[in-house]
Protein backbone atom coordinates (compact mmCIF):
# COMPACT_ATOMS: atom_id res chain seq x y z
CA UNK A 1 0.00 0.00 0.00
CA UNK A 2 1.46 3.38 -0.69
CA UNK A 3 2.74 5.58 2.16
CA UNK A 4 1.99 9.11 3.06
CA UNK A 5 4.61 10.21 0.71
CA UNK A 6 3.58 8.48 -2.01
CA UNK A 7 1.94 11.23 -4.99
CA UNK A 8 -1.97 10.86 -4.28
CA UNK A 9 -2.42 10.87 -8.27
CA UNK A 10 -0.05 8.29 -10.26
CA UNK A 11 -0.20 9.40 -13.99
CA UNK A 12 0.76 7.06 -16.37
CA UNK A 13 0.75 7.65 -20.31
CA UNK A 14 1.35 5.27 -23.11
CA UNK A 15 2.73 5.95 -26.69
CA UNK A 16 -0.49 5.79 -28.26
CA UNK A 17 -1.41 9.31 -25.64
CA UNK A 18 -3.79 7.63 -23.67
CA UNK A 19 -3.10 9.01 -20.43
CA UNK A 20 -4.28 6.88 -17.02
CA UNK A 21 -4.96 9.30 -13.84
CA UNK A 22 -5.00 7.21 -10.69
CA UNK A 23 -6.36 8.25 -7.44
CA UNK A 24 -3.65 6.86 -4.71
CA UNK A 25 -4.90 6.97 -2.00
CA UNK A 26 -6.77 3.56 -1.16
CA UNK A 27 -6.67 3.05 2.94
CA UNK A 28 -8.66 6.29 2.78
CA UNK A 29 -10.91 5.23 -0.12
CA UNK A 30 -9.66 7.73 -2.03
CA UNK A 31 -11.22 10.35 -0.67
CA UNK A 32 -11.07 14.07 -2.04
CA UNK A 33 -9.02 15.47 0.78
CA UNK A 34 -7.53 19.24 0.24
CA UNK A 35 -4.39 17.38 -1.07
CA UNK A 36 -6.16 14.58 -3.25
CA UNK A 37 -8.06 17.94 -5.32
CA UNK A 38 -4.90 19.74 -5.42
CA UNK A 39 -3.24 16.88 -6.97
CA UNK A 40 -5.41 15.92 -9.07
CA UNK A 41 -6.05 19.59 -10.47
CA UNK A 42 -2.56 19.34 -11.49
CA UNK A 43 -2.74 16.54 -13.28
CA UNK A 44 -5.84 17.78 -15.22
CA UNK A 45 -4.08 20.90 -16.15
CA UNK A 46 -1.27 19.11 -17.66
CA UNK A 47 -3.45 16.92 -19.63
CA UNK A 48 -4.93 20.17 -20.87
CA UNK A 49 -1.93 21.59 -22.15
CA UNK A 50 -0.60 18.52 -23.53
CA UNK A 51 -1.24 18.07 -27.51
CA UNK A 52 0.12 14.32 -27.88
CA UNK A 53 -2.97 13.32 -24.93
CA UNK A 54 -5.84 11.73 -26.69
CA UNK A 55 -8.16 10.19 -23.64
CA UNK A 56 -8.21 9.95 -19.82
CA UNK A 57 -8.80 7.29 -18.19
CA UNK A 58 -9.70 8.15 -14.79
CA UNK A 59 -9.02 4.97 -12.17
CA UNK A 60 -8.11 4.22 -8.49
CA UNK A 61 -5.71 2.40 -6.60
CA UNK A 62 -7.73 -0.39 -3.62
CA UNK A 63 -10.71 -1.66 -3.17
CA UNK A 64 -13.14 1.92 -3.81
CA UNK A 65 -13.26 4.29 -6.27
CA UNK A 66 -13.88 7.18 -4.26
CA UNK A 67 -15.57 7.59 -1.02
CA UNK A 68 -16.42 11.70 -1.58
CA UNK A 69 -15.03 14.32 0.52
CA UNK A 70 -12.79 14.41 3.35
CA UNK A 71 -15.51 14.57 6.22
CA UNK A 72 -13.07 14.14 9.20
CA UNK A 73 -10.79 16.76 7.64
CA UNK A 74 -13.81 18.84 6.72
CA UNK A 75 -15.23 18.56 10.61
CA UNK A 76 -11.74 19.52 11.83
CA UNK A 77 -12.10 23.23 10.62
CA UNK A 78 -15.52 24.06 10.83
CA UNK A 79 -15.89 27.56 9.71
CA UNK A 80 -17.92 29.13 6.52
CA UNK A 81 -15.07 30.38 4.83
CA UNK A 82 -13.35 26.84 5.01
CA UNK A 83 -16.30 25.04 3.19
CA UNK A 84 -16.42 28.09 0.88
CA UNK A 85 -13.09 27.58 -0.40
CA UNK A 86 -13.19 23.69 -0.11
CA UNK A 87 -16.34 23.68 -2.31
CA UNK A 88 -15.03 26.31 -4.92
CA UNK A 89 -12.48 24.02 -5.28
CA UNK A 90 -13.87 20.92 -5.57
CA UNK A 91 -16.18 22.76 -8.31
CA UNK A 92 -12.94 23.80 -10.21
CA UNK A 93 -11.53 19.95 -10.41
CA UNK A 94 -14.87 18.87 -11.40
CA UNK A 95 -15.19 21.46 -14.21
CA UNK A 96 -11.70 20.94 -15.27
CA UNK A 97 -12.75 17.38 -16.35
CA UNK A 98 -15.33 18.47 -18.82
CA UNK A 99 -13.21 21.40 -20.08
CA UNK A 100 -10.45 18.74 -21.58
CA UNK A 101 -10.00 18.38 -24.65
CA UNK A 102 -9.79 15.04 -24.55
CA UNK A 103 -12.60 12.30 -23.33
CA UNK A 104 -12.06 11.01 -19.68
CA UNK A 105 -13.37 7.25 -18.73
CA UNK A 106 -14.40 6.42 -15.27
CA UNK A 107 -13.04 3.06 -14.49
CA UNK A 108 -15.14 2.50 -11.13
CA UNK A 109 -14.48 -0.13 -9.11
CA UNK A 110 -15.95 -0.91 -5.12
CA UNK A 111 -17.79 2.38 -3.81
CA UNK A 112 -18.22 5.97 -5.73
CA UNK A 113 -20.35 8.33 -3.06
CA UNK A 114 -21.40 11.98 -2.79
CA UNK A 115 -18.28 13.65 -4.71
CA UNK A 116 -16.92 10.50 -5.51
CA UNK A 117 -20.26 9.77 -7.65
CA UNK A 118 -20.29 13.16 -8.95
CA UNK A 119 -16.82 12.81 -10.13
CA UNK A 120 -18.16 9.60 -12.46
CA UNK A 121 -21.12 11.88 -13.68
CA UNK A 122 -18.96 14.56 -14.81
CA UNK A 123 -16.49 11.94 -16.87
CA UNK A 124 -17.66 11.66 -20.31
CA UNK A 125 -17.85 7.89 -19.92
CA UNK A 126 -18.19 5.62 -17.23
CA UNK A 127 -16.91 1.71 -17.42
CA UNK A 128 -17.98 -0.27 -13.91
CA UNK A 129 -17.42 -3.15 -12.43
CA UNK A 130 -20.30 -5.30 -11.71
CA UNK A 131 -19.50 -4.92 -8.44
CA UNK A 132 -20.04 -1.07 -7.53
CA UNK A 133 -22.31 0.71 -6.20
CA UNK A 134 -22.66 4.36 -6.09
CA UNK A 135 -24.65 6.49 -3.84
CA UNK A 136 -25.02 10.48 -3.03
CA UNK A 137 -25.40 9.56 0.45
CA UNK A 138 -24.40 13.02 2.12
CA UNK A 139 -28.20 13.40 3.48
CA UNK A 140 -26.87 10.09 5.87
CA UNK A 141 -25.10 13.12 7.44
CA UNK A 142 -27.26 15.66 7.88
CA UNK A 143 -25.22 17.43 4.55
CA UNK A 144 -27.72 17.07 1.67
CA UNK A 145 -25.35 16.33 -1.81
CA UNK A 146 -26.04 19.95 -3.49
CA UNK A 147 -22.86 20.25 -5.12
CA UNK A 148 -22.79 16.52 -6.11
CA UNK A 149 -26.72 16.86 -7.29
CA UNK A 150 -25.90 19.32 -10.09
CA UNK A 151 -23.66 16.20 -12.42
CA UNK A 152 -25.95 13.63 -10.95
CA UNK A 153 -29.21 15.84 -12.34
CA UNK A 154 -27.11 16.15 -15.88
CA UNK A 155 -27.05 11.84 -16.21
CA UNK A 156 -29.72 10.87 -14.50
CA UNK A 157 -33.31 11.54 -15.08
CA UNK A 158 -35.23 14.07 -12.35
CA UNK A 159 -36.94 11.52 -10.28
CA UNK A 160 -34.88 8.65 -10.26
CA UNK A 161 -31.88 11.47 -9.40
CA UNK A 162 -34.14 13.25 -6.66
CA UNK A 163 -34.67 9.52 -5.07
CA UNK A 164 -30.72 9.10 -4.53
CA UNK A 165 -30.39 12.61 -3.35
CA UNK A 166 -33.39 11.73 -0.90
CA UNK A 167 -32.32 8.28 0.51
CA UNK A 168 -28.72 8.22 0.17
CA UNK A 169 -29.28 4.79 -0.76
CA UNK A 170 -26.80 2.98 -2.35
CA UNK A 171 -27.65 1.75 -6.72
CA UNK A 172 -25.85 -1.29 -8.02
CA UNK A 173 -23.90 -1.54 -11.27
CA UNK A 174 -26.92 -2.08 -13.61
CA UNK A 175 -29.04 -0.06 -11.82
CA UNK A 176 -26.42 2.67 -12.57
CA UNK A 177 -26.42 1.90 -16.16
CA UNK A 178 -29.66 1.84 -16.35
CA UNK A 179 -30.56 5.22 -15.29
CA UNK A 180 -27.83 6.44 -17.35
CA UNK A 181 -24.59 7.24 -15.10
CA UNK A 182 -22.23 4.65 -16.75
CA UNK A 183 -22.19 3.47 -19.98
CA UNK A 184 -21.16 -0.16 -19.66
CA UNK A 185 -20.63 -2.50 -16.92
CA UNK A 186 -18.02 -5.43 -16.70
CA UNK A 187 -17.00 -8.21 -14.55
CA UNK A 188 -14.06 -7.21 -12.32
CA UNK A 189 -11.87 -9.28 -14.05
CA UNK A 190 -13.03 -7.74 -17.25
CA UNK A 191 -13.05 -4.40 -16.30
CA UNK A 192 -9.97 -3.12 -17.81
CA UNK A 193 -10.82 -4.49 -20.89
CA UNK A 194 -13.99 -3.12 -21.24
CA UNK A 195 -11.84 0.31 -20.57
CA UNK A 196 -9.99 -0.24 -23.31
CA UNK A 197 -12.48 -1.29 -25.77
CA UNK A 198 -13.97 2.21 -25.53
CA UNK A 199 -10.36 3.84 -25.67
CA UNK A 200 -9.70 2.24 -28.53
CA UNK A 201 -12.31 3.04 -30.66
CA UNK A 202 -11.81 6.80 -29.37
CA UNK A 203 -7.96 6.28 -30.86
CA UNK A 204 -9.22 5.76 -34.47
CA UNK A 205 -11.13 8.81 -34.43
CA UNK A 206 -9.21 12.64 -35.22
CA UNK A 207 -8.92 14.48 -32.17
CA UNK A 208 -9.64 17.71 -33.48
CA UNK A 209 -13.09 16.47 -34.40
CA UNK A 210 -13.30 15.54 -30.74
CA UNK A 211 -12.25 18.30 -29.08
CA UNK A 212 -14.53 20.09 -30.88
CA UNK A 213 -17.14 17.95 -30.73
CA UNK A 214 -17.01 17.58 -26.62
CA UNK A 215 -16.61 21.33 -26.48
CA UNK A 216 -19.55 22.54 -28.05
CA UNK A 217 -21.68 19.32 -26.52
CA UNK A 218 -21.27 20.68 -23.02
CA UNK A 219 -21.91 24.22 -24.33
CA UNK A 220 -25.38 23.41 -25.78
CA UNK A 221 -26.85 20.88 -23.54
CA UNK A 222 -26.63 24.15 -21.22
CA UNK A 223 -28.38 26.37 -23.68
CA UNK A 224 -31.95 27.03 -25.23
CA UNK A 225 -32.73 25.10 -28.27
CA UNK A 226 -32.18 28.17 -30.68
CA UNK A 227 -29.01 28.55 -29.32
CA UNK A 228 -28.01 25.35 -28.87
CA UNK A 229 -28.12 25.26 -32.47
CA UNK A 230 -26.61 28.25 -33.13
CA UNK A 231 -23.77 26.51 -31.35
CA UNK A 232 -23.72 23.53 -32.71
CA UNK A 233 -23.93 24.69 -36.42
CA UNK A 234 -21.07 26.95 -35.76
CA UNK A 235 -18.98 24.10 -34.62
CA UNK A 236 -19.81 21.81 -37.47
CA UNK A 237 -18.79 24.49 -39.50
CA UNK A 238 -15.64 25.19 -37.85
CA UNK A 239 -15.00 21.14 -37.60
CA UNK A 240 -15.29 21.09 -41.52
CA UNK A 241 -12.89 23.52 -42.50
CA UNK A 242 -10.01 20.85 -40.67
CA UNK A 243 -8.04 19.05 -42.55
CA UNK A 244 -9.33 15.64 -40.87
CA UNK A 245 -12.95 16.45 -41.72
CA UNK A 246 -11.81 17.26 -45.44
CA UNK A 247 -10.44 14.24 -45.63
CA UNK A 248 -12.90 12.37 -44.07
CA UNK A 249 -15.36 13.66 -46.87
CA UNK A 250 -12.86 12.69 -49.37
CA UNK A 251 -12.22 9.45 -48.30
CA UNK A 252 -16.00 8.42 -47.99
CA UNK A 253 -16.35 10.31 -51.51
CA UNK A 254 -14.26 8.04 -52.81
CA UNK A 255 -14.86 4.93 -51.28
CA UNK A 256 -11.49 4.21 -49.08
CA UNK A 257 -10.69 4.13 -45.45
CA UNK A 258 -9.70 7.63 -44.10
CA UNK A 259 -5.84 8.94 -43.86
CA UNK A 260 -6.10 10.84 -40.87
CA UNK A 261 -3.32 13.80 -40.23
CA UNK A 262 -1.28 13.47 -37.24
CA UNK A 263 -2.05 15.84 -34.31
Amino acid sequence: MPGPDQPFVLRETDARGVVTLKLNRPLAFNALSEEMLVALQAELDAVAKDEAARVVVLAAAGKAFCAGHDLKQMRAEPSLAYYQHLFAQCTQMMLAVQRLPVPVIARVQGIATAAGCQLVAMCDLAVASSDAKFAVSGVNFGLFCSTPSVALARNVARKPAMEMLLTGEFIDAQDAKSRGLVNRVADPDRLDAAVQALVERILTKPRVAIAIGKAQFYRQIETGIEQAYAIASDAMACNMMDEAALEGVQAFIEKRNPSWPRP
